[in-house]
């Protein structure tokens, strides 16, 4: 029987960046993993804007097997981007994540599956022992995690954790730009997804540097209150903004009607003996107002956001697949033979 462009098992999405010497032995350590699952499978390195030779060894690996795809940026985007580039080109039914810097163990890759095989839609990586430095990268992430765990009822203990499955149909239309990446369980389980974590292991960084630093903490807390916001009040916005708009309006309005009992019934002189009071209350109500407005306006907006106006979040500058090769020879067979 002969095989359709969806008969693809696995396709295995990596971000890469300045990673020149850790993805020759990433490579053949993935290639041997994914040998060993004899199923389908298809690698998409996604060079987020590197300045190195990281390309350069992508190219080369990619003449050398039929299964890997380049997509390379014009510039640096980001995580969540490359991320996000990568689900759009991917065919597979599972989807498999992990970084190219060999902190994560693609030997995990079978365990996650097992696990996805068990019922769920996500099976995300738990680095319990990550081998960072504890100040700088573990502590701020213990509480990062901890935190974000509470707000979003989804119980994980490692959010950041790149090495991940996902069924396609769970991936493939969620909203991702900024750094939301790490916000995927969260956004999937807003639409009803299964998921679970799993122990990976962590290594050491042998090679390259780390990307990541302190500087990316404030964007991160930023991106999450956009994510509690998605989550709770992307639909209903006015539920949001109304809160405070009635608070306002009521603190403002209880203020103004005793200000009117004290002018009215006792006499008194307002603006001299309640002045502060006075521009309180009128400040409270004209700020309840606009907060009732801007949730009447989001209400309207809901309907055009940010994924319905199909706004690309990044910018691809060229593809290497041979896709478009395989339609080419047999439209009715498109799947990249094992080289």
């Amino acid at each position: 029987m002969t095989k359709t462009a969806d008969a693809i098992k696995y396709s295995i999405v990596v971000p890469v960046l300045d990673e020149q010497e850790n993805i020759p032995p990433l490579y053949v350590k993935l290639t041997e993993v994914m040998d060993g699952l004899a199923e389908s499978y298809e690698i998409v390195f996604v060079d987020d804007g590197s300045r190195d030779q990281t390309y350069k060894v992508l190219s080369e690996i990619y003449e050398s097997d039929r299964r890997v795809n380049v997509i390379r940026f014009r510039r640096n985007f980001g995580q969540t981007p490359a991320l996000k580039a990568g689900f759009d080109f991917a065919r597979g039914e599972i989807i498999i994540t992990l970084d190219a810097d060999l902190q994560n163990d693609p030997e995990d890759i079978p365990r996650l599956l097992a696990k996805l095989d068990e019922g769920y839609d996500l099976v995300s990586g738990w680095r319990k022992d990550r081998k960072e430095p504890w100040l700088r990268r573990r502590l701020p992430s213990i509480i990062a995690n901890g935190i974000m765990a509470r707000l979003s009822g989804v119980p994980l203990h490692d959010f950041g954790c790149t090495l991940r499955v996902y069924r396609r149909e769970i991936i493939q239309d969620l909203p991702l730009y900024g750094d939301l990446h790490r916000f995927i369980p969260a956004l999937a389980s807003w639409s009803g997804a299964r998921m679970t974590e799993l122990v990976v292991r962590h290594h050491p960084r042998h090679r390259g540097h780390s990307k990541y630093g302190l500087g990316r903490i404030s964007r991160v807390v930023l991106d999450f209150f956009s994510v509690k916001f998605l989550l709770d009040y992307s639909t209903k916005p006015l539920q949001f903004f109304g809160l405070f708009g009635l608070l306002g309006t009521s603190i403002g309005g209880a203020l103004g009607f005793y200000l009117f009992y004290l002018k009215v019934v006792l006499g008194e002189s307002i603006f001299i003996k309640h002045g502060p009071m006075l521009l309180l209350s009128m400040a409270l109500i004209v700020s309840g107002i606009q907060f009732i407005s801007i949730g009447l306006l989001g209400e309207m907006l809901a309907r055009t956001y940010f994924e319905s106006q199909d706004k690309p979040v990044y910018s691809v500058r060229e593809v290497k697949s041979r896709r478009q090769e395989a339609l080419a020879r047999d439209p009715h067979d498109a799947s990249p033979p094992r080289s």
